[in-house]
């Protein structure tokens, strides 16, 4: 009896840092989580109100969502390098508030002057989609709708750097709320100004662009109300000498920054040209695709924000000089990822058609095609899921260890060198059509996890 306790108090104390490192990325992922959900159906409601327009409104939306998220992804690197360089900051030394500051402050400062000047870019969207051989009515409709959403732009950015800076400090639940408010100042906008309700104009593509960055500016100045007043946040005085340059830190910053971003363009890139060999194929193809997508992005929002909550854990280990406390937080993060997009991916293998039909209507003759499309993509998309939680969460793993160059070669590579031109050949040479272009982005997120999760082990094995 004596020796079977002692081995069973031995195996609880082996078992209990890792049931404290869960209960730690619980706490601040859970909230991370189902803020990510929260904001990204920001766009999600855009796209189901925009769907009542038609299958022409749906393509346009997605054809100028392809040329937007470009220039968005340029500005998530400065906003993701905030969160690896402040969790090893407090790891080190958790009072060390003049780091965190400065971190913070030329993350902000990165995207506040860059963004404004890539998004120029925008005034040539039209053009841009013609010379991708785009349909003209979905050209014509994207270019007003992006300049409309280019002015909340910085604002959403600079939401992400704010939270993840809070993430490092446990304080994730104020950002869910405030999000959540937003989400329906959206939703409320949307239906004044898509549909020109209550005497509003009726600005259609433009109006749901307009009440998305007018929902971004909110939600920022909100944080920026709650980091000045709230009392673990406030002590780090982050917009005290605000327009102070540290230009040793905006270099660090940038070291970090242009890694993510390229990582992060050479990803999502892939799923926003895969519009454009949808639109090759055909406008049907396009809407169908781009509802599909939006189902695959909702899942993935579960797992993004707890990997993001991740890295957080990985960067504070890190600093903290705890090896065994890095593997840990990277294996528990990766297990987190894959059972909540397991339950994402379950209704899109089994109900893709009543999932369809909440975005198009199925009384419709119209939509029929339409549909039909979408609940054949879906399935495939539930099949590359496991893929996407092991990568994303093995890369945002290394991204919280600072390890973002040889991670942006892999994905450049599983991308672009393996998904993109199976899905250009199933999609375009073969009987396969459009269907086959979606082979090829599993194709990209099966290497992607399989390259990511090497590199992930080899460092932590160390």
């Amino acid at each position: 009896m004596e020796t079977r306790s002692t081995y069973a108090t031995a195996d609880a104390s082996a078992h209990r840092p890792w049931r404290r490192e869960f209960a730690s990325l619980m706490v601040i992922g859970l909230p991370m989580a189902a803020t990510q959900l929260v904001q990204f159906s920001i766009n999600t409601i855009d796209v189901l109100m925009i769907g009542r327009l038609g299958p022409e409104a749906l393509a346009g939306a997605s054809l100028g969502l392809v040329i937007f998220y470009a220039m968005f992804l340029f500005g998530f690197g400065p906003a993701m390098a905030v969160s690896p360089m402040v969790a090893q900051a407090l790891g080190a030394n958790p009072d060390d508030t003049d780091d965190v500051r400065r971190s913070v402050r030329m993350g902000l400062w990165t995207i506040g002057v860059g963004i404004p000047v890539l998004s120029l870019v925008f005034f040539f969207t039209e053009e841009i989609a013609m010379a991708l051989g785009q349909p003209e009515g979905p050209a014509a409709l994207a270019e007003p709708y992006v300049l409309a959403l280019a002015p909340g732009l910085p604002f959403a950015l600079g939401i992400m750097a704010l939270r993840n800076f809070l993430a490092a400090i446990e304080r994730t639940r104020a950002p869910l709320v405030f999000i959540i408010l937003t989400t329906i100042l959206n939703a409320f906008l949307n239906w004044l100004l898509i549909y020109g309700n209550w005497g509003m104009p009726r600005l259609e593509l433009v109006g749901a662009g307009i009440a998305s960055s007018i929902s971004h500016a909110t939600g920022f100045f909100m944080l920026v109300a709650y980091i000045k007043i709230e009392k673990a946040s406030r002590r780090f005085e982050l917009f005290k000498n605000f327009f102070n340059p540290c230009w040793t830190r905006l270099k660090e910053v940038a070291q970090l920054a242009w890694p993510i971003g390229l990582t992060m363009i050479f990803e999502a890139m892939l799923f926003n040209a895969a519009v454009l060999l949808m639109g090759r194929i055909g406008v049907n193809e396009m809407a169908a695709y781009q509802v599909a997508l939006n189902v695959a992005a909702l899942a993935f929002m579960a797992p993004l924000g707890l990997s993001m909550a991740g890295a957080t854990r990985v960067g504070l280990k890190a600093g903290a000089g705890d090896a065994a406390g890095v593997r840990r937080a990277a294996v528990i993060s990766i297990l987190a990822c894959i059972a909540a997009i397991m339950l994402a991916a379950v209704p899109m293998m089994f109900a893709p058609n009543a999932i369809a039909g909440l975005y198009l209507d199925a009384g419709d003759a119209g939509n029929t095609a339409v549909l039909a499309l979408v609940a054949a993509f879906l399935p495939i998309a539930a099949a590359f899921a496991l893929f996407d939680a092991i990568q994303v969460a093995a890369n945002q793993a290394l991204r919280g260890l600072k390890d973002v160059r040889i991670p942006m070669v892999m994905t450049f590579v599983s991308y672009w060198v393996i998904g993109f031109p199976v899905s250009a050949w199933l999609g375009l040479a073969t009987p396969l059509g459009a269907v086959g272009v979606w082979y090829g982005l599993l194709a990209s997120l099966a290497a992607a996890a399989v390259f990511l999760s090497a590199r992930l082990y080899l460092l932590t094995r160390r």
